[in-house]
């Protein structure tokens, strides 16, 4: 008989069924479908747990069920639950995410071309936020009532989002289409005196109302520029501060290359000032001292004009 009690004591141990359980509300519920369950509000709800309930919350929307309503679900499906104290609650949430701003303002865009809109407008929307969807769904958008008045540049539109999961949303929207300029932008900071490559430069568009006059449009105004001022990134390139690169730095010697017909001589020289390709400079010949124009044609060369007149040089005493 003893032996018979010892060996029921581990039975006596093991953990009850979930079956066995008792039903209890979940404190917090993440929704992941458009309907909820019994088995998502309550734990160990059994053979119930399939049945339908009501509607889950919009994606991103959450809801609250208090005691009382927990109570009624349960009483209305058959499942053996109670409150034990009007504190018990269920928070139901519903994760979504929202539909990307970039495709609802390129249908926007479309919409307001063929209306009379420029095609590459910046969408001034005030307070607008893009609806959310479930987030494994894939939301078809379109519009409906585009209007658009070119004197105001205002425009409004209703934007209908359906995806699986959720009712189709109609959301009203409206705002100012501005036109757009392209300006070239400095990718990183650019010292003075650095001559501007291909990859230092972004091109982009902004609204044409923070646009000053003299910004650089084109990429091809400003590579291959040297600074005059330094610039920082993302900063726009002004022409004023744009000059050619210099290819002859003052005092600085050079080769001198005078051509003729049947004439080709060189000499060594030092520029007297500092000149861009194809500018004139003084040079001073290094063996006579005299000083004559020439012409940059490259780093450290320049060319002598034929026939060109010595210049008097004022000395400073």
């Amino acid at each position: 008989m003893l032996r018979r009690a010892l060996f029921a004591l581990p039975l006596l141990a093991l953990p009850a069924r979930a079956e066995d359980l008792p039903p209890a509300p979940r404190p917090v519920v993440l929704a992941e479908d458009a309907m909820l369950r019994l088995g998502d509000l309550f734990e160990n709800a059994g053979r119930l747990a399939n049945q339908s309930v009501g509607a889950a919350p919009a994606p991103g929307r959450r809801m609250v069920l208090d005691a009382a309503n927990l109570a009624a679900i349960a009483r209305r499906h058959g499942l053996a639950w109670r409150p034990l104290s009007g504190e018990e609650r269920s928070i139901v949430e519903r994760p979504g995410r929202p539909v990307p701003r970039e495709e609802i303002e390129a249908l926007l865009r479309l919409d307001l071309a063929r209306l009379g809109a420029e095609a590459e407008t910046e969408l001034e929307l005030p307070g607008f936020a893009p609806p959310l969807v479930p987030l494994s769904a894939l939301p078809e958008i379109a519009l409906e009532a585009p209007y658009y008045d070119g004197t105001s540049r205002r425009f409004s539109a209703t934007l209908v989002v359906a995806a699986e999961g959720m009712p189709t949303q109609r959301l009203r929207i409206a705002g100012r289409a501005l036109p757009t300029v392209p300006v070239v932008l400095a990718a990183r900071r650019i010292a003075v005196g650095e001559v501007v490559r291909p990859g230092d430069i972004e091109e982009r568009r902004i609204r044409a109302e923070r646009v000053r006059p003299g910004t650089a449009q084109r990429a091809e105004e400003v590579i291959g520029r040297q600074m005059r001022r330094p610039i920082g990134t993302d900063l726009p390139f002004m022409l004023v501060d744009l000059v050619a690169p210099v290819v002859v730095a003052k005092n600085q010697p050079v080769l001198m290359l005078l051509e003729a017909p049947g004439l080709a001589l060189t000499a060594q020289g030092r520029a007297m000032e500092a000149a861009a390709l194809g500018e004139v400079l003084p040079v001073m010949n290094l063996a006579s001292r005299s000083v004559v124009e020439a012409e940059a044609i490259g780093p450290g060369r320049v060319r002598v004009r034929a026939g060109a007149v010595p210049m008097i040089v004022a000395r400073r005493n």
